[in-house]
Order: C-alpha cells, then structure tokens, then sequence
C-alpha cells in the first residue's frame, strides 16, 4: 500500500465473511477493490466494485452515513476513516467459508 494511502485510510478492524454478509444484509455496503480483472472472475453477490487505485477519485460514491466493508483479494485494504471495517482474509475467506461468488453477468464465479 502506498504511504499516502495508509495516510488517507487508517487501520481498522475486521470482520470474518459470515459477519459482513449479516452485516450486508442490515445494509452495510461490501466494497470490492480488487482489480477489473479479479472482480470479472468472481464477487461476493450486490457487492460494490471501486478498484482500490481508483478509490480516492471515486470516494465520493461510496456513503457517508452507511458501514462500508472492503473486500480485497486477501484481507489487506485500506479504509477512509468512515465507519468502515475489512473483510478478514479477503475474498479468499469469503469463498472458503462457503458464501456465493458470482463472475460478471450472475454466473458462479471464482476469486482469481
């Protein structure tokens, strides 16, 4: 991650993928910063995708008043200070606790 990133978005804490798919559930927004490509592959279902370069220029799309969760490919993305929490071992945990990845158009997908 680069220091200005690690500036703009501090640590903190996390949460296993049963937690943030209840926590989606009750609204939370899950926010996948993985590459195009990787999101291609496979996601969690209804959950956002903002590639983490594209992040700062795009902050604005994510809200203000809602807990967002992100997902990266293993557990290590930043935040931005909102109410935000990381999905604890990335997408890799997601699937291997059994929860959906969908591919680009609902079919099932993959973490790549």
């Amino acid at each position: 991650m680069s220091r200005w990133l690690s500036r703009l978005f501090p640590s903190r804490p996390k949460v296993g993928p049963a937690q943030a798919r209840d926590l989606q559930a009750q609204g939370a927004i899950l926010l996948d910063v993985r590459e195009d490509a990787e999101w291609r592959a496979g996601h969690a279902p209804k959950a956002r995708h903002i590639p983490l370069r594209r992040l700062p220029a795009r902050l604005r799309e994510v809200p203000a008043n809602r807990t967002v969760i992100t997902a990266c490919r293993s557990g290590h993305s930043p935040g931005d200070g909102r109410d935000v929490l990381n999905l604890a071992g990335g997408m890799h945990a997601w699937a291997r606790a059994g929860l959906p990845v969908v591919a680009s158009g609902g079919t099932p997908g993959r973490v790549a």
